[in-house]
């Protein structure tokens, strides 16, 4: 079988707990371009925040934001803003339950509150360093949201119409916290973009992904692969299990299909 495209998440999938990776896995990655697949970084993070680690990797084409943002050869291809009616939904929701939420655009990620130890514990977990506390003005400009330290029935406020789902953070060390995922606005339909885009065909496809935010993303491609470490919700929607974060699993699961030696 001949493959194209390689779609990767970044925590919990590339990074480990202590946000390094493997020796492996960035050969793995190498192998792969080498061979002329066209890796993509998919994440739920702000782009802004891993672009030390795209260029440490080698790679150049990002989708962020849980799919509302994506570059490819250093166009943006995708830009999908929440609309400001939910932002301000968002923030009164969280006002009035003393939550706190994240709301990300393209430069920077901005807090209900930075004073918080849920949301210091938030930041060294994923390590936002371009931080602001949220004003009204860039409400336009939001691209992504996560809520967090809330409970499974306080989070589900924010589902304000049928286009909206909470997905759990997968994240050890995180305090209980949900990103906002627009069911038309996804990791998944991003890849199904890309891929008309780039004229591939979706079994030359492969993903990898531990969370439930990547649950779209697995079924759009030919070959998905969940991390030992994911979900438990997430092993239903891929078609193989690979080894965990710690212990090699991309390059594992790229040496399944033969890719890598």
């Amino acid at each position: 079988m001949t493959y194209n495209v390689l779609f990767l998440d970044i925590d919990g999938t590339i990074l480990k707990p202590d946000h390094t990776y493997t020796d492996s896995t960035k050969d793995a990655i190498l192998q792969a371009k080498n061979q002329g697949i066209e890796v993509f970084i998919c994440t739920g993070r702000p782009l802004h925040e891993v672009e030390t680690l795209a260029e440490e990797l080698n790679v150049e084409s990002l989708i962020g934001y849980n799919g509302a943002y994506a570059i490819y050869q250093n166009e943006a291809i995708i830009d999908e803003p929440i609309g400001q009616n939910l932002v301000h939904q968002f923030i009164k929701i969280a006002n009035e339950n003393n939550h706190e939420i994240v709301m990300y655009t393209s430069e920077k990620n901005y807090f209900t509150s930075l004073d918080s130890t849920a949301v210091q514990q938030f930041n060294k977990v994923f390590q936002l360093t371009k931080n602001d506390v949220y004003s009204s003005d860039v409400a336009d400009q939001i691209i992504g949201a996560t809520v967090i330290d809330v409970d499974t029935e306080e989070a589900a406020l924010y589902e304000l119409e049928p286009n909206l789902r909470l997905s759990v953070v997968n994240i050890e060390g995180t305090p209980q916290s949900y990103d906002i995922i627009r069911k038309n606005v996804n990791k998944g339909e991003a890849v199904k973009t890309i891929l008309k885009r780039l004229n591939i065909p979706k079994d030359q496809a492969i993903a990898f992904g531990d969370g439930m935010n990547d649950k779209e993303m697995l079924q759009e491609v030919g070959e998905s692969f969940a991390m030992e470490n994911a979900h438990p919700d997430l092993f239903a929607y891929a078609k193989h299990t690979t080894t965990s974060v710690d212990d090699s699993g991309i390059y594992n699961g790229l040496k399944k299909l033969g890719l890598v030696r």
